[in-house]
């Protein structure tokens, strides 16, 4: 990835994005960001709500709307109860969960953005944002299966 650092966490980020994610993460005694997957899934969904309510009231518009709502805001939920899992598999399980959503989220985008019903630079954002999440998720199932 052009202009990647590490971000919080060890994950990687491009350099521009790197602030914006990192602002709100608490900071350990040793100066270090924690990184929290399911705070950065908030924002995320913040982020797809602020999209949805500026889409056009057009069949088209309120089409868009319903399916990012759904499918944007569950991965915060979706990883929020992976964290209770009852087990290994479970924990997989919904983590599995949260992938499929994030990726639905993708598409929806996308279509949202060739269509150019929002805000370019927020639906630009949105997208890059929901990449970088979906590779999160899809090595955290892999690490997740592998030390089972």
């Amino acid at each position: 990835m052009l202009n990647s650092q590490v971000g919080a966490g060890g994950c990687y980020m491009p350099k521009r994005d790197r602030s914006r994610f990192e602002q709100d993460q608490p900071v350990k005694a040793d100066g270090r960001r924690s990184y929290d997957l399911e705070e950065r899934l908030v924002r995320f969904a913040v982020l797809v709500c602020s999209i949805v309510e500026s889409l056009p009231s057009t069949r088209v518009g309120k089409h868009l709307a319903g399916q990012l709502i759904r499918c944007g805001t569950s991965p915060a939920a979706n990883y929020g109860e992976a964290q209770s899992g009852e087990s290994r598999r479970d924990f997989i399980h919904k983590l599995k969960l949260c992938l499929k959503e994030l990726r639905e989220t993708r598409v929806w985008l996308t279509l949202s953005q060739r269509l150019a019903l929002s805000d370019m630079q927020a639906l630009a954002s949105a997208s890059r944002e929901s990449e970088e999440l979906i590779r999160i998720v899809a090595k955290s199932i892999v690490t997740a299966e592998r030390n089972a």
